[in-house]
């Protein structure tokens, strides 16, 4: 097996093996202005779409920030500390963004600081996640964000979600509503700024011309919610979409918004809001297939069904999701159902066929969580589920075969390692992406795998690149950390690491104290096409292609791990 752990402060060492160069990967064309790239799907005509991250240039309401707050200030002596530990000064004054004055550093420290306050409704609210065509550039896809009345440009408040594209280049996503601000007096105190939204999810249908449809909620109370996660073109042209969508609030939910939704000290607005986007889930949502016409009008909408039967006294919410389906109308997801013999609920693998919500999993095995991702022609399920491995939660890989009722779960990269299982196609191949590390960390690095039913073979992808780069002498430039999607035609895409010179907030490119050009490592999209190629086999040791100053995988733990929260297979 090959490793080269890119972006790191110890040199690259390789173990003696042989590797098959036999793919070529290739990096889709990326944005300019983003830093991090990532593909979610593709079809067999190879037309890929993804999501950027690490957007340059992210807009501040400057108006909208109290500069008196003590949390603000807090923070901006802790970055003080902070950079005098790294024997830095700091570069801004809290001063200088009140007027409008911010650099990258401060950019960088403003981000960081609101974010943090995502749950506080009287801080702005943004998100620097960019629905994108991989054409000739990275296309953005504007989905429901809005020009903004406070500065110039999108509101870069929305969450944007690309997550299926169909043979003739139709797409599904979902996306939110953009925060707007209103003003509020609450009892006894003076007026305030809120930031609120209309809705947090909304399943997106976009035709080849980039015409596009919204999938409405069942229940649309509050905006109600739907996510589209698969999309499949029909021989009669019509299409299948899959999702789910709100379908009411539970009686115990409710009863939190009666009691406390009032309108004394905060908005109504902003309540409910706090509800929505709680860890407890404020709507039942139920697996959804939507059947569209050529013309991507809605011909039915249909709810797919739940796993369990809710208890008279369970006025929580249940939820099941529809993930992936094939041309033939299966469907593949999760439901909540019961843990064994009890009343306890987890949500499992499951597919959805003649009304009739099915789990294979065995629960006497002590999985007890997970999803099931996609499905192939042949009715071939992939998917992964969750069990404790020495004290600790590891999801691991599956495929299930409906027609003999079959689950199997194949040896990954070692006993105690996760992995998740992301796509299958029509030949039989599973690829996605594992830990390939031993140590007892929770943040493990992980790399893309290449599973063939038929012949019981687990690969990594990476085994299958080059050694070197194309000068024949430094170490090959990409680690494939995650395998997203394989088509028919046995072509990968996914996610892959590279070092590159390193940017700051705004795009420019950062030199250290002695200006020397620093270096970082990045996520680009990249796609690896089968060739004819030969056993390479690899010395111990290869140079480091770069001296790497200021490197960080500190934006690893949060956008690698686990990116399946917040793709396709949400």
């Amino acid at each position: 097996m090959k490793y080269t752990l890119l972006a790191a402060t110890m040199g690259v060492i390789f173990s003696q093996s042989t590797h098959a160069a036999t793919y070529q990967l290739e990096e889709l064309a990326t944005s300019t202005n983003a830093k991090l790239h990532y593909v979610t799907a593709f079809n067999n005509s190879g037309n890929a779409i993804g999501v950027t991250r690490g957007q340059y240039n992210m807009p501040i309401d400057t108006a909208a920030i109290d500069f008196d707050d003590a949390g603000l200030k807090s923070a901006y002596e802790n970055q003080k500390v902070y950079e005098e530990s790294i024997d830095k000064t700091i570069t801004f004054t809290l001063e200088d963004i009140e007027n409008n004055i911010i650099n990258a550093d401060a950019l960088t420290f403003l981000m960081t600081f609101l974010q943090q306050r995502t749950r506080d409704p009287k801080w702005q609210k943004i998100s620097d996640q960019v629905a994108v065509d991989y054409a000739t550039e990275a296309q953005e896809v504007i989905l429901f964000d809005q020009q903004s009345p406070d500065y110039d440009g999108l509101t870069r408040s929305v969450i944007n979600q690309y997550t299926a594209v169909s043979e003739d280049n139709s797409k599904t996503a979902w996306g939110s509503a953009p925060y707007q601000k209103i003003q509020f007096t609450p009892e006894g105190r003076d007026e305030d700024t809120y930031f609120v939204r209309d809705f947090e999810s909304r399943a997106v249908v976009v035709s080849p011309f980039g015409e596009k449809t919204s999938l409405l909620p069942v229940y649309d109370t509050h905006g109600g919610v739907t996510l589209a996660s698969d999309i499949t073109l029909l021989a009669d042209g019509t299409y299948l979409v899959v999702g789910d969508s709100s379908t009411g609030i539970p009686e115990d939910r409710q009863k939190n918004l009666d009691d406390n939704c009032d309108g004394v000290d905060e908005p109504v607005a902003v309540c409910i809001w706090s509800y929505k986007t709680s860890e407890t889930p404020l709507f039942d949502r139920r697996a959804m297939k939507w059947h569209l016409d050529s013309e991507f009008n809605v011909i039915s909408a249909t709810e797919l069904g739940l796993g369990l039967t809710r208890k008279d006294d369970e006025g929580m919410a249940f939820r099941s999701t529809a993930v992936g389906v094939n041309t033939q109308g299966l469907i593949v997801g999760y439901s909540d159902i019961r843990w064994k013999d009890t009343d306890s609920r987890v949500s499992m693998p499951v597919y959805f066929k003649d009304g009739n919500v099915v789990p294979f999993v065995n629960q006497e095995d002590d999985y007890y969580r997970g999803k099931s991702v996609a499905v192939n022609e042949a009715n071939v399920i992939t998917g992964y589920a969750t069990r404790r491995i020495s004290g600790v939660d590891r999801s691991k890989f599956f495929y299930h075969d409906i027609s003999t009722g079959d689950t199997k779960f194949p040896e990954d990269f070692f006993s105690s390692a996760s992995s998740i299982g992301r796509d299958i196609n029509n030949n039989g191949l599973i690829v996605g992406d594992g830990e390939i590390e031993t140590s007892t960390s929770t943040n493990r690095r992980r790399e893309g795998f290449l599973y063939d039913i038929n012949t019981e073979k687990f690969t990594n992808i990476n085994d299958f690149l080059p050694c070197y780069d194309t000068d024949g002498k430094t170490a090959y430039p990409y680690i494939l950390a995650e395998a997203i999607a394989i088509n028919d035609n046995n072509e990968i895409i996914g996610a892959a690491t590279k070092t590159v010179k390193k940017t700051d907030a705004l795009g420019n490119l950062v030199l250290d104290v002695n200006g020397k050009q620093e270096f970082e490592s990045v996520v680009v999209p990249v796609k690896l096409t089968p060739i004819n190629g030969e056993v390479e086999s690899c010395p111990p040791t290869v140079q480091d292609p770069y001296e790497r100053n200021g490197a960080s995988f500190a934006w690893l733990a949060f956008l690698m791990l686990p990116l399946v929260a917040w793709r396709r297979r949400s």
